[in-house]
Protein backbone atom coordinates (compact mmCIF):
# COMPACT_ATOMS: atom_id res chain seq x y z
CA UNK A 1 0.00 0.00 0.00
CA UNK A 2 2.76 2.32 0.70
CA UNK A 3 4.50 1.48 -2.26
CA UNK A 4 1.52 2.41 -4.30
CA UNK A 5 1.33 5.61 -2.22
CA UNK A 6 3.98 6.69 -3.18
CA UNK A 7 4.12 5.81 -6.82
CA UNK A 8 0.91 7.91 -7.00
CA UNK A 9 2.44 10.81 -5.02
CA UNK A 10 5.42 11.09 -7.21
CA UNK A 11 3.12 11.07 -10.25
CA UNK A 12 1.13 13.78 -9.16
CA UNK A 13 4.20 15.93 -8.05
CA UNK A 14 5.44 15.76 -11.94
CA UNK A 15 1.77 16.30 -12.87
CA UNK A 16 2.09 19.40 -11.03
CA UNK A 17 5.53 20.20 -12.33
CA UNK A 18 4.43 20.03 -15.76
CA UNK A 19 1.10 22.04 -14.90
CA UNK A 20 3.29 24.89 -13.52
CA UNK A 21 5.21 24.78 -16.71
CA UNK A 22 2.79 25.40 -18.46
CA UNK A 23 1.74 28.19 -16.45
CA UNK A 24 5.37 29.98 -16.54
CA UNK A 25 4.15 30.16 -20.18
CA UNK A 26 1.11 31.34 -19.97
CA UNK A 27 1.89 34.05 -17.33
CA UNK A 28 5.06 35.44 -18.90
CA UNK A 29 2.40 35.41 -22.36
CA UNK A 30 -0.41 37.63 -20.55
CA UNK A 31 2.26 39.74 -19.10
CA UNK A 32 4.04 41.30 -22.45
CA UNK A 33 0.31 41.50 -23.78
CA UNK A 34 0.09 38.21 -25.86
CA UNK A 35 -3.06 36.64 -25.96
CA UNK A 36 -3.87 33.17 -24.44
CA UNK A 37 -6.65 31.14 -25.70
CA UNK A 38 -6.54 28.33 -23.65
CA UNK A 39 -4.61 26.66 -20.34
CA UNK A 40 -5.12 22.76 -19.72
CA UNK A 41 -3.89 20.36 -17.48
CA UNK A 42 -3.71 16.78 -19.17
CA UNK A 43 -5.02 15.76 -22.66
CA UNK A 44 -7.74 13.94 -24.49
CA UNK A 45 -11.19 15.02 -24.14
CA UNK A 46 -12.37 17.46 -21.65
CA UNK A 47 -14.06 17.08 -17.87
CA UNK A 48 -13.48 20.24 -17.21
CA UNK A 49 -13.17 23.87 -18.47
CA UNK A 50 -14.64 27.85 -17.25
CA UNK A 51 -13.44 30.10 -19.48
CA UNK A 52 -12.06 33.43 -18.06
CA UNK A 53 -11.57 36.83 -19.56
CA UNK A 54 -9.94 35.18 -23.35
CA UNK A 55 -8.61 32.53 -21.34
CA UNK A 56 -10.38 29.10 -20.92
CA UNK A 57 -8.84 26.80 -18.05
CA UNK A 58 -9.28 23.16 -17.91
CA UNK A 59 -9.19 19.93 -17.16
CA UNK A 60 -8.58 16.68 -19.61
CA UNK A 61 -9.07 13.34 -19.09
CA UNK A 62 -5.48 11.87 -19.49
CA UNK A 63 -3.23 13.05 -16.56
CA UNK A 64 -0.17 13.01 -18.68
CA UNK A 65 1.14 16.78 -18.61
CA UNK A 66 -0.96 20.08 -20.13
CA UNK A 67 -1.04 22.86 -22.69
CA UNK A 68 -1.19 26.25 -23.44
CA UNK A 69 -2.41 27.95 -26.09
CA UNK A 70 -0.63 31.11 -27.10
CA UNK A 71 -1.63 33.37 -30.38
CA UNK A 72 0.71 32.80 -32.92
CA UNK A 73 3.92 31.01 -32.36
CA UNK A 74 4.88 31.13 -35.77
CA UNK A 75 4.25 33.05 -38.32
CA UNK A 76 2.43 29.89 -40.42
CA UNK A 77 0.14 29.80 -37.60
CA UNK A 78 -3.17 30.03 -40.10
CA UNK A 79 -5.78 30.28 -37.02
CA UNK A 80 -5.39 33.16 -36.15
CA UNK A 81 -8.38 35.50 -36.24
CA UNK A 82 -7.14 38.67 -38.29
CA UNK A 83 -8.14 41.09 -34.83
CA UNK A 84 -5.52 39.04 -32.94
CA UNK A 85 -2.76 40.09 -34.89
CA UNK A 86 -1.28 42.94 -33.48
CA UNK A 87 -0.80 40.39 -30.32
CA UNK A 88 0.36 37.28 -32.42
CA UNK A 89 3.59 35.73 -30.55
CA UNK A 90 5.81 35.87 -33.19
CA UNK A 91 5.52 39.42 -33.58
CA UNK A 92 6.78 40.24 -30.46
CA UNK A 93 10.65 40.95 -29.66
CA UNK A 94 12.95 38.54 -29.69
CA UNK A 95 13.78 38.79 -25.86
CA UNK A 96 10.27 38.88 -25.05
CA UNK A 97 9.67 35.30 -26.77
CA UNK A 98 12.71 33.75 -25.14
CA UNK A 99 11.03 34.86 -21.85
CA UNK A 100 8.14 33.30 -22.59
CA UNK A 101 9.50 29.96 -24.29
CA UNK A 102 12.04 29.39 -21.58
CA UNK A 103 9.61 30.58 -18.96
CA UNK A 104 8.83 26.18 -18.75
CA UNK A 105 12.21 25.44 -17.77
CA UNK A 106 12.92 28.07 -15.73
CA UNK A 107 9.80 27.13 -13.60
CA UNK A 108 11.42 23.51 -13.18
CA UNK A 109 14.49 24.75 -12.29
CA UNK A 110 12.71 27.32 -9.63
CA UNK A 111 11.00 23.91 -8.11
CA UNK A 112 14.64 22.53 -7.92
CA UNK A 113 16.50 24.94 -6.26
CA UNK A 114 13.54 26.13 -4.14
CA UNK A 115 13.01 21.98 -2.99
CA UNK A 116 17.05 22.00 -2.15
CA UNK A 117 17.30 25.07 -0.28
CA UNK A 118 14.82 22.93 1.82
CA UNK A 119 16.37 20.24 1.84
CA UNK A 120 19.88 21.61 2.81
CA UNK A 121 18.05 23.59 6.00
CA UNK A 122 15.99 20.31 7.05
CA UNK A 123 17.59 16.73 6.05
CA UNK A 124 21.25 18.38 4.50
CA UNK A 125 22.89 18.24 1.34
CA UNK A 126 25.66 15.42 0.40
CA UNK A 127 29.15 16.63 2.10
CA UNK A 128 31.35 18.30 -0.70
CA UNK A 129 34.27 16.79 1.46
CA UNK A 130 33.07 13.17 2.00
CA UNK A 131 35.42 10.95 0.15
CA UNK A 132 34.56 9.67 -3.37
CA UNK A 133 37.71 8.68 -5.07
CA UNK A 134 39.06 5.42 -4.83
CA UNK A 135 42.40 7.30 -3.64
CA UNK A 136 40.44 9.63 -0.94
CA UNK A 137 38.68 6.82 0.56
CA UNK A 138 42.01 5.04 0.85
CA UNK A 139 43.35 7.69 2.85
CA UNK A 140 41.06 7.49 5.85
CA UNK A 141 41.06 5.72 9.15
CA UNK A 142 40.55 2.18 9.78
CA UNK A 143 37.38 2.50 11.27
CA UNK A 144 35.33 -0.65 10.22
CA UNK A 145 31.35 -1.13 10.18
CA UNK A 146 30.87 -4.66 10.34
CA UNK A 147 29.00 -6.90 7.64
CA UNK A 148 26.87 -9.74 8.06
CA UNK A 149 28.55 -12.08 5.89
CA UNK A 150 30.87 -11.96 3.46
CA UNK A 151 29.58 -12.82 -0.62
CA UNK A 152 31.71 -15.20 -1.93
CA UNK A 153 31.46 -13.80 -5.85
CA UNK A 154 32.05 -10.43 -6.67
CA UNK A 155 29.02 -8.69 -6.75
CA UNK A 156 27.09 -6.67 -4.29
CA UNK A 157 23.82 -8.93 -2.97
CA UNK A 158 21.76 -9.70 0.07
CA UNK A 159 23.28 -12.08 2.72
CA UNK A 160 22.02 -15.73 2.19
CA UNK A 161 21.86 -18.62 5.02
CA UNK A 162 24.25 -20.02 2.40
CA UNK A 163 27.15 -16.92 2.75
CA UNK A 164 29.76 -17.13 5.59
CA UNK A 165 29.19 -15.25 8.27
CA UNK A 166 31.94 -11.91 8.67
CA UNK A 167 35.26 -12.87 9.88
CA UNK A 168 35.10 -9.64 11.63
CA UNK A 169 32.54 -10.47 14.18
CA UNK A 170 33.49 -13.61 15.13
CA UNK A 171 36.68 -11.87 16.29
CA UNK A 172 34.42 -9.48 18.25
CA UNK A 173 35.27 -6.77 16.65
CA UNK A 174 32.04 -4.00 16.21
CA UNK A 175 30.73 -1.36 14.34
CA UNK A 176 33.55 2.12 15.05
CA UNK A 177 36.48 -0.01 16.03
CA UNK A 178 39.62 1.30 14.27
CA UNK A 179 41.53 -1.40 13.32
CA UNK A 180 45.27 -0.71 13.91
CA UNK A 181 47.28 -4.49 13.04
CA UNK A 182 46.23 -7.51 11.45
CA UNK A 183 49.12 -10.30 12.54
CA UNK A 184 51.71 -7.86 13.58
CA UNK A 185 51.60 -5.60 10.47
CA UNK A 186 50.61 -1.78 11.25
CA UNK A 187 47.21 -0.69 9.92
CA UNK A 188 47.37 3.30 9.75
CA UNK A 189 44.35 3.71 6.93
CA UNK A 190 41.71 1.73 4.92
CA UNK A 191 44.41 1.48 1.75
CA UNK A 192 46.86 0.18 4.01
CA UNK A 193 44.38 -2.46 5.57
CA UNK A 194 43.00 -3.75 2.11
CA UNK A 195 46.91 -4.12 0.80
CA UNK A 196 47.54 -6.28 3.94
CA UNK A 197 44.90 -8.86 3.26
CA UNK A 198 45.92 -9.15 0.25
CA UNK A 199 49.15 -10.96 1.46
CA UNK A 200 47.01 -13.16 3.37
CA UNK A 201 45.11 -16.55 2.49
CA UNK A 202 41.47 -17.22 2.45
CA UNK A 203 41.46 -19.53 5.58
CA UNK A 204 44.64 -18.10 7.26
CA UNK A 205 44.05 -17.53 10.99
CA UNK A 206 44.09 -13.58 11.63
CA UNK A 207 44.95 -11.61 14.78
CA UNK A 208 43.25 -8.45 14.86
CA UNK A 209 44.48 -5.11 16.95
CA UNK A 210 41.99 -2.43 17.44
CA UNK A 211 40.91 0.37 19.26
CA UNK A 212 37.44 0.91 20.67
CA UNK A 213 36.54 4.13 22.75
CA UNK A 214 40.40 4.95 22.98
CA UNK A 215 40.81 1.53 24.62
CA UNK A 216 43.04 -1.28 22.75
CA UNK A 217 41.84 -4.87 21.94
CA UNK A 218 42.66 -7.71 20.32
CA UNK A 219 40.50 -10.58 18.54
CA UNK A 220 41.12 -13.58 16.46
CA UNK A 221 39.45 -14.86 13.44
CA UNK A 222 39.99 -16.97 10.25
CA UNK A 223 39.48 -15.16 7.28
CA UNK A 224 36.58 -15.70 4.66
CA UNK A 225 37.69 -16.22 1.00
CA UNK A 226 35.59 -13.75 -1.73
CA UNK A 227 36.50 -12.51 -5.42
CA UNK A 228 37.66 -9.40 -6.43
CA UNK A 229 40.05 -7.68 -9.17
CA UNK A 230 43.31 -6.51 -8.25
CA UNK A 231 43.76 -3.65 -6.00
CA UNK A 232 45.31 -1.36 -8.78
CA UNK A 233 43.15 -2.66 -11.80
CA UNK A 234 39.52 -2.84 -10.76
CA UNK A 235 38.42 -4.14 -13.86
CA UNK A 236 41.03 -6.79 -14.07
CA UNK A 237 40.73 -10.47 -13.31
CA UNK A 238 38.88 -11.40 -10.36
CA UNK A 239 40.51 -13.60 -8.48
CA UNK A 240 40.05 -15.30 -4.54
CA UNK A 241 41.65 -13.47 -1.91
CA UNK A 242 41.10 -13.33 1.64
CA UNK A 243 38.43 -11.16 3.22
CA UNK A 244 37.19 -9.72 6.72
CA UNK A 245 33.86 -8.76 6.60
CA UNK A 246 33.35 -4.87 6.86
CA UNK A 247 33.47 -1.76 5.08
CA UNK A 248 34.69 1.25 5.80
CA UNK A 249 32.91 4.12 8.12
CA UNK A 250 34.04 7.50 6.78
CA UNK A 251 35.61 10.15 8.75
CA UNK A 252 32.98 12.85 7.34
CA UNK A 253 29.67 12.88 7.64
CA UNK A 254 27.70 11.73 3.99
CA UNK A 255 25.01 15.21 5.19
CA UNK A 256 25.65 18.74 6.13
CA UNK A 257 22.92 20.67 7.09
CA UNK A 258 22.93 24.42 6.58
CA UNK A 259 21.73 27.63 7.85
CA UNK A 260 18.83 29.39 5.99
CA UNK A 261 21.48 31.89 4.99
CA UNK A 262 24.34 29.26 4.38
CA UNK A 263 21.72 27.47 2.53
CA UNK A 264 22.02 29.78 -0.58
CA UNK A 265 25.42 28.75 -1.14
CA UNK A 266 25.18 25.64 -0.46
CA UNK A 267 22.29 25.22 -2.83
CA UNK A 268 23.99 27.13 -5.65
CA UNK A 269 26.90 24.70 -5.46
CA UNK A 270 25.34 21.93 -5.36
CA UNK A 271 22.70 22.90 -8.52
CA UNK A 272 26.27 23.77 -10.21
CA UNK A 273 27.35 19.95 -9.66
CA UNK A 274 23.78 19.24 -10.87
CA UNK A 275 24.56 20.59 -13.92
CA UNK A 276 27.54 18.97 -14.68
CA UNK A 277 26.30 15.83 -14.16
CA UNK A 278 23.28 15.92 -16.15
CA UNK A 279 25.78 17.40 -19.62
CA UNK A 280 27.62 14.00 -18.73
CA UNK A 281 24.45 11.77 -18.55
CA UNK A 282 22.65 13.16 -21.52
CA UNK A 283 26.35 13.00 -23.12
CA UNK A 284 25.81 9.26 -22.40
CA UNK A 285 21.97 8.68 -22.92
CA UNK A 286 23.22 7.17 -27.05
CA UNK A 287 25.37 4.98 -25.26
CA UNK A 288 22.61 3.55 -23.22
CA UNK A 289 20.46 2.42 -25.75
CA UNK A 290 21.60 -1.14 -25.83
CA UNK A 291 21.56 -1.38 -22.63
CA UNK A 292 18.21 -0.57 -22.40
CA UNK A 293 17.23 -3.04 -25.36
CA UNK A 294 18.97 -5.66 -23.40
CA UNK A 295 17.34 -5.17 -20.41
CA UNK A 296 14.09 -5.73 -22.27
CA UNK A 297 15.03 -8.77 -23.29
CA UNK A 298 16.29 -10.10 -20.04
CA UNK A 299 19.85 -9.00 -19.14
CA UNK A 300 20.49 -7.43 -15.64
CA UNK A 301 19.20 -3.68 -15.63
CA UNK A 302 22.17 -1.38 -15.57
CA UNK A 303 21.00 1.20 -12.73
CA UNK A 304 23.00 3.79 -15.16
CA UNK A 305 20.55 3.28 -17.54
CA UNK A 306 17.89 6.30 -18.21
CA UNK A 307 14.60 5.67 -16.93
CA UNK A 308 11.20 7.03 -17.80
CA UNK A 309 8.30 9.04 -15.96
CA UNK A 310 7.21 5.83 -15.26
CA UNK A 311 10.85 4.38 -13.74
CA UNK A 312 11.06 7.47 -11.61
CA UNK A 313 7.68 7.14 -10.14
CA UNK A 314 8.38 3.55 -8.87
CA UNK A 315 11.32 5.00 -7.26
CA UNK A 316 9.11 7.59 -5.54
CA UNK A 317 6.81 4.46 -4.52
CA UNK A 318 9.99 2.38 -2.98
CA UNK A 319 11.31 5.70 -1.14
CA UNK A 320 7.84 6.12 0.46
CA UNK A 321 7.27 2.04 1.21
CA UNK A 322 11.22 2.33 2.84
CA UNK A 323 10.36 5.58 4.49
CA UNK A 324 13.25 7.37 2.63
CA UNK A 325 11.29 10.58 2.04
CA UNK A 326 14.70 12.44 1.70
CA UNK A 327 15.67 10.21 -1.72
CA UNK A 328 11.75 11.15 -2.75
CA UNK A 329 12.30 14.75 -2.64
CA UNK A 330 16.01 14.32 -4.35
CA UNK A 331 14.14 12.30 -7.19
CA UNK A 332 11.83 15.02 -7.35
CA UNK A 333 14.71 17.88 -7.20
CA UNK A 334 16.94 15.57 -10.21
CA UNK A 335 13.86 14.90 -12.42
CA UNK A 336 12.66 18.47 -12.41
CA UNK A 337 16.36 20.18 -13.13
CA UNK A 338 16.70 17.19 -15.96
CA UNK A 339 13.70 18.39 -17.50
CA UNK A 340 14.04 21.71 -17.13
CA UNK A 341 17.50 21.44 -19.05
CA UNK A 342 16.03 18.82 -21.70
CA UNK A 343 13.56 21.45 -22.99
CA UNK A 344 16.08 23.48 -23.76
CA UNK A 345 17.99 21.84 -26.09
CA UNK A 346 17.45 23.62 -29.54
CA UNK A 347 15.32 21.44 -31.21
CA UNK A 348 11.50 21.37 -32.35
CA UNK A 349 9.23 21.21 -30.99
CA UNK A 350 11.07 21.70 -27.68
CA UNK A 351 11.10 24.93 -26.08
CA UNK A 352 14.69 25.38 -26.97
CA UNK A 353 14.22 24.97 -30.63
CA UNK A 354 11.61 27.71 -30.76
CA UNK A 355 14.48 29.97 -28.81
CA UNK A 356 16.93 28.87 -31.09
CA UNK A 357 15.05 30.20 -34.40
CA UNK A 358 14.14 33.22 -32.99
CA UNK A 359 17.62 34.44 -32.45
CA UNK A 360 18.86 32.86 -35.71
CA UNK A 361 16.13 34.99 -37.24
CA UNK A 362 17.72 38.49 -34.76
CA UNK A 363 21.38 37.27 -35.81
CA UNK A 364 20.54 36.96 -39.59
CA UNK A 365 18.73 40.23 -39.98
CA UNK A 366 21.73 41.77 -37.79
CA UNK A 367 24.39 40.50 -40.12
CA UNK A 368 22.21 41.09 -43.49
CA UNK A 369 21.65 45.41 -42.20
CA UNK A 370 25.48 44.97 -41.66
CA UNK A 371 25.91 44.01 -45.70
CA UNK A 372 23.38 45.73 -47.21
CA UNK A 373 20.89 42.83 -48.04
CA UNK A 374 17.43 43.00 -47.48
CA UNK A 375 16.43 41.21 -44.71
CA UNK A 376 14.86 37.70 -45.53
CA UNK A 377 12.34 38.05 -42.36
CA UNK A 378 10.86 35.10 -40.60
CA UNK A 379 12.09 31.27 -40.37
CA UNK A 380 9.26 28.66 -42.48
CA UNK A 381 8.34 26.45 -40.08
CA UNK A 382 6.47 24.15 -42.84
CA UNK A 383 10.10 23.53 -44.43
CA UNK A 384 11.65 22.62 -41.02
CA UNK A 385 8.57 20.31 -40.34
CA UNK A 386 10.93 16.77 -41.86
CA UNK A 387 13.28 17.27 -39.02
CA UNK A 388 10.79 17.97 -36.07
CA UNK A 389 9.17 14.86 -37.08
CA UNK A 390 12.49 13.35 -36.96
CA UNK A 391 12.54 13.93 -33.26
CA UNK A 392 9.53 13.20 -32.50
CA UNK A 393 9.98 9.83 -33.53
CA UNK A 394 13.23 9.30 -32.22
CA UNK A 395 12.14 10.53 -28.51
CA UNK A 396 9.03 8.90 -28.96
CA UNK A 397 10.98 5.34 -29.39
CA UNK A 398 13.00 6.19 -26.86
CA UNK A 399 10.12 7.32 -24.36
CA UNK A 400 8.65 4.03 -25.65
CA UNK A 401 12.12 2.23 -24.83
CA UNK A 402 12.84 3.37 -21.54
CA UNK A 403 8.65 3.02 -20.05
CA UNK A 404 9.17 -0.73 -21.35
CA UNK A 405 12.23 -1.35 -19.65
CA UNK A 406 10.67 0.39 -16.29
CA UNK A 407 7.76 -2.13 -17.00
CA UNK A 408 9.44 -5.41 -17.52
CA UNK A 409 12.43 -4.86 -15.65
CA UNK A 410 12.92 -1.32 -13.23
CA UNK A 411 15.68 0.14 -11.76
CA UNK A 412 15.51 -0.78 -8.05
CA UNK A 413 17.08 0.91 -5.09
CA UNK A 414 15.93 -1.31 -2.38
CA UNK A 415 15.20 -4.82 -1.76
CA UNK A 416 11.78 -5.67 -2.46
Amino acid sequence: MAYLLGVVLFALAILISVSLHEAGHMLTAKAFGMKVTKYFVGFGPTLWSVKRGETEYGIKGIPLGGFCKIVGMTPQDDDVDPADEPRAMWRYPVWKRTIVMSAGSITHFALAVIALWIIAVSAGLPNPKFPSTEAEIRKEPAVIQLSKCVVPENTLRECTTADPASPAAQAQLRDGDRITAINGTPINDYGQLLTTLRTLKPGEPAQIAYVRDGQPGTGSTVLAQTQRPPLDDPKGQVAAVAALGVGLVPSTPTRVTYGPVGAFGATADFTGDMAVNTYEAMKRIPQKVPALWAAITGEERDIDTPISVVGASRLGGEAVENEAWLLFFMLFVSLNFFIGVFNLLPLLPLDGGHIAIAWFERARSWLYARIGRTDPGRVDYLKLMPLTYAVILIGGVFTLLTITADVVNPITLFSR
